[in-house]
C-alpha cells in the first residue's frame, strides 16, 4: 500500500466517515490520524489509520460479504503462505449512515507492482507463481465455494457467457471476434472436474505488492473462494510477456484445460472492458486490445 492522499467520496465514504466509524466502534484508536492511501480499489476504500493499520470499507453491498470471508478465512491462510497478507485486527458493523461491515487490518508496506518498480520481472513472476501454488496447496475443506461473493471467479466462466456474447457482438468488425468466440468457445468446453481448491481470484498488478524491487505482500482477498484455480492465471496476458509468461507458465504448471479456462477469464474481462472504452478512452482501449491480442496468440500456439 502507498501512503499519499487520495481523493475522497466514492459511494458517499471519506475521511470524516472513518473517523466517525472509528470513535464510535474503536474509541481507542480515535486519536491516530486517517489519510486516504494513493492506489485504491473499485470494490472498496482503503485508509491508513495512523501508521500501523488500515480501514477497509466495501463500496457496495455485493462487495461487502468479502468482509466477513476475510475476517474468518485470512488468518488460517497466513501460515501457510510465502508472502504476508492483510492481517486482521477488528471487525466494525454497519453505523454514523454506512450500511456494511468494514474491516481494521495491518498495514503492508510495498507500492503497487509497476515494471519500473520491479528489478527481474522473470523473477517476479517464478514468485508470483510459487505465492499462487502455495494458495492451492492449502487445505480447502470448508471453504468458501466459488459464488456471488467472488462474482463467479473460482467456478466455469460460462456464468459470463451472455455478457461475452454480447460483447463480441458489439465489436465485431474492431476486433477478431470470430477467433476471439473460438476461445471463448475452448474455455467453455474445457470444463472443470478436479478437486476444489484455493484461489485468489484477483492476482493483478495493484493487488501484489513489491519492496526494494523484489514481490513483498498480496492483498485483497475479496474474490477469493475455493474452487477452480484457472482465474489466477489472468496475470499471464494481464502483467507478463516474453521470458516472464514463459516463467511463469512454467513455474505455475497447471493442465491445457486450466489455461483453456484461463484464457476465457482474460479474454471476457478485456473484451467488456475495449467495449465499454473503445469510443472514449484510447489509451485504455489499447491496453484492452493488447490483452486480446496475446490471448489469440497464446491459444493459437498452445490449443
Amino acid at each position: 500500500m502507498v501512503d499519499t492522499p487520495a481523493p475522497d467520496g466514492r459511494a458517499g465514504i471519506d475521511a470524516g466517515l472513518v473517523k466517525r466509524l472509528i470513535a464510535a466502534q474503536f474509541p481507542r484508536w480515535s486519536g491516530l490520524p486517517v489519510t486516504p492511501v494513493q492506489i485504491d480499489g473499485w470494490d472498496n476504500r482503503t485508509y491508513r489509520l495512523g501508521t500501523e493499520m488500515t480501514v477497509r470499507l466495501p463500496t457496495a453491498e455485493g462487495y461487502a460479504p468479502a468482509v466477513a470471508k476475510e475476517h474468518r478465512w485470512l488468518p488460517e491462510l497466513a501460515p501457510a503462505l510465502p508472502l504476508p497478507i492483510p492481517r486482521i485486527i477488528a471487525r466494525g458493523v454497519p453505523g454514523e449512515g454506512y450500511p456494511f461491515d468494514w474491516s481494521v487490518r495491518g498495514w503492508l508496506d510495498g507500492d503497487v507492482a509497476t515494471p519500473e518498480r520491479i528489478d527481474d520481472m522473470a523473477d517476479f513472476a517464478s514468485a508470483v507463481a510459487e505465492f499462487v501454488l502455495a494458495l492451492q496447496r492449502v487445505d480447502a475443506t470448508g471453504g468458501p465455494g466459488a459464488g456471488a461473493h467472488s462474482f463467479y471467479r473460482g467456478a466455469s466462466p460460462a456464468h459470463y457467457d451472455d455478457w461475452t456474447r454480447r460483447a463480441l457482438a458489439a465489436l465485431d468488425g474492431r476486433v477478431d471476434t470470430a477467433r476471439a468466440a473460438a476461445v471463448w468457445d475452448a474455455a467453455l468446453q474445457a470444463a472443470w472436474d478436479g478437486k476444489p481448491v484455493w484461489f485468489h481470484g484477483d492476482i493483478a498488478a495493484n493487488n501484489l505488492l513489491v519492496r526494494d524491487g523484489w514481490l513483498a505482500a498480496v492483498i485483497d482477498f475479496g474474490t477469493s473462494g475455493t474452487g477452480d484455480p484457472a482465474c489466477d492465471l489472468v496475470i499471464s496476458w494481464t502483467m507478463f510477456s516474453g521470458a516472464s509468461r514463459e516463467v511463469f507458465r512454467r513455474a505455475v504448471g497447471q493442465d491445457s484445460g486450466t489455461w483453456a479456462r484461463a484464457r476465457g477469464w482474460a479474454l471476457w474481462k478485456a473484451l467488456i472492458m475495449l467495449e465499454k472504452d473503445i469510443d472514449t478512452d484510447p489509451e485504455q482501449a489499447a491496453v484492452h486490445r493488447r490483452v486480446i491480442e496475446e490471448v489469440l496468440a497464446d491459444h493459437a500456439r498452445f490449443a
